[in-house]
């Protein structure tokens, strides 16, 4: 899923070069293809049958498991199919999570099972305590420390659905912090909420991380349905509840990024990167996250590949999104000295909504050109929205390296009903939602590609402390 990155870097991207900057512009003859290009991936299945192919013959694919291995042949074997020029990997090596059983159930006169899922990072145990319901984050950290001694947290804040999905720093970040917080204070293990926006009895997973110097303790999320539940039982009084997870690391694991490029018939050395992750969580089949993204994107460099385009265009699975950007930060430090040379890129990793936006962090340095790339992604019902977008998750670390990015920003209103649960199933994705999303993405790789002149593209100052 998404990450928002890169605030502070924007300025570093576009304020130093303003005044030096070339005016980029892109042919005439390349927005005609361009407009005819859009119309015809509208009809196109090859983004739907690469999603397809990936969530049916892989299906779940988490960081470091069996199937991981999988997915990564597969996305090499798709990519020669398609007619991709190049295929190749990089290594990419994190600490392997595995999860193997998980349950809760509530004790004496109410005595009832709860649907949870372990947090990814979240350690093992088994624990019994009293549950006591916070409302939101802040007011776990309002309590003083070791206020919740032998009790077991319960962070009960019910996500917002938003066309951009922004409620999702409040869901998601309380299964980042909310662990740490709770330790603590001294809880003996966390629940919360799930940070989705369905109701459902199906959890939602995803990551967390436990502050240096602290004992991790066992952290779930309960289903948005059985979270409320808990909730009207906190309410009649004292309840208990055993949580039980049999998770937790086991060693390294060496997975890959994999990279297709279609060469540029005329500056092959200048890199259109686009790409999405390969690796999902392991209730669904990854179809929104972020099947659709491999297939949205794999599809554009086949169907550009008859036109020739003048830059490479490099597509990029990246390896292991979901435990902490390793397949961007990977790509990053592995491409540090090429940041120049990556032209512009755009990640799609928001779900396979229609997209409604486009931004790019060239918008005050090449206003014109990014005009008239919005001039053809407008009939797609697509708005030039100036200061909305950021960097997708794995191609932040590149973009703070200072490559430019470009948003195309997907509706999200319905993302976090399905985000990293079991119901992230290819049936929820609509085939001409998706075809909207590719022809989006294949308008601004074809004229990004096709464009005389630059982005912004160059190695940013260093951070300073």
């Amino acid at each position: 899923m998404r990450t928002t990155v890169l605030a502070a870097t924007l300025a570093l991207l576009v304020a130093a070069p303003l005044q030096a900057a070339q005016p980029t512009r892109i042919p005439a003859a390349a927005l005609a293809r361009a407009a005819t290009l859009r119309d015809a991936v509208l009809q196109d299945r090859t983004a739907w049958q690469v999603t397809e192919s990936l969530t049916t013959e892989v299906g779940p694919r988490l960081a470091g498991s069996e199937a991981d291995a999988r997915a990564v042949a597969w996305a090499q074997a798709k990519l020669k199919a398609l007619g991709y020029d190049k295929v190749w990997t990089e290594p990419v090596t994190f600490p392997k999570w595995v999860r193997r059983s998980e349950s809760a159930q509530v004790l004496g006169p109410h005595a009832q099972p709860m649907r949870v899922a372990a947090l990814g990072g979240s350690v093992d145990g088994t624990v019994e305590g009293e549950v006591v319901r916070l409302p939101d984050l802040a007011a776990l950290e309002a309590l003083p420390d070791g206020a919740l001694a032998g009790k077991i947290a319960f962070v009960d804040y019910q996500m917002q659905a938003r066309r951009d999905g922004s409620d999702y720093r409040n869901g998601g970040g309380i299964r980042g912090r909310g662990p740490s917080v709770a330790i603590r204070k001294g809880a003996v293990a966390f629940l919360m909420r799930s940070a989705g926006t369905d109701t459902s009895r199906a959890p939602h997973t995803g990551n967390t991380r436990y502050e240096p110097g602290l004992t991790p303790i066992p952290a779930a999320a309960l289903s948005t349905i059985d979270a409320a539940q808990l909730a009207r039982l906190v309410a009649l009084g004292p309840t208990r509840v055993r949580l039980a997870l049999d998770c937790g690391w086991d060693g390294e694991y060496t997975s890959q990024n994999v990279i297709g490029e279609i060469t540029g018939s005329q500056r092959p050395d200048e890199i259109v990167l686009i790409g999405g992750h390969l690796d999902s969580w392991d209730y669904g089949t990854g179809a929104i996250d972020d099947g659709a993204g491999i297939g949205i994107t794999m599809a554009v460099g086949a169907l550009l590949k008859p036109l020739k385009p003048a830059r490479t265009i490099r597509v990029v699975a990246f390896a292991n999104e979901e435990q902490g950007l390793w397949g961007g930060r990977a790509y990053a430090d592995t491409h540090a000295g090429a940041v120049a040379k990556h032209v512009i890129a755009a990640e799609s990793d928001f779900g396979a909504g229609r997209i409604y936006g486009f931004d790019a962090s060239a918008r005050d340095l090449q206003p014109a050109a990014l005009a008239q790339i919005q001039q053809v992604l407008a009939p797609l019902g697509i708005e030039w929205m100036p200061g909305k977008g950021d960097p997708e998750s794995d191609i932040g670390p590149m973009a703070q390296r200072g490559m430019a990015w470009a948003w195309l920003g997907h509706d999200g209103t319905r993302y976090f009903d399905l985000h990293h649960d079991a119901e992230d199933t290819l049936d929820k994705i609509d085939p001409q939602d998706l075809a909207q999303n590719t022809a989006a993405y294949a308008v601004f790789t074809w004229l990004a590609a096709q464009a005389e002149g630059g982005f912004g593209s160059a190695p940013a100052a260093p951070a300073k402390d």
